[in-house]
């Protein structure tokens, strides 16, 4: 998986437009655990295992 390191102290916000996959759903849901803000995730696949 790729990364971004950002160094500095201005507030991060906007979108990233992604794909359905199921491979990129997992990541992300896992990721929106590390924010106390509400987040919306859209267009996951309806897989049993995600």
């Amino acid at each position: 998986m790729d990364r971004i390191r950002i160094i500095g102290g201005n507030e991060l916000k906007g979108t990233i437009p992604i794909s359905g996959a199921k491979n990129a759903a997992l990541p992300l849901m896992i990721a929106s655990l590390l924010t106390d803000d509400t987040l919306t995730l859209e267009n996951v696949p309806h897989l049993a295992d995600v």
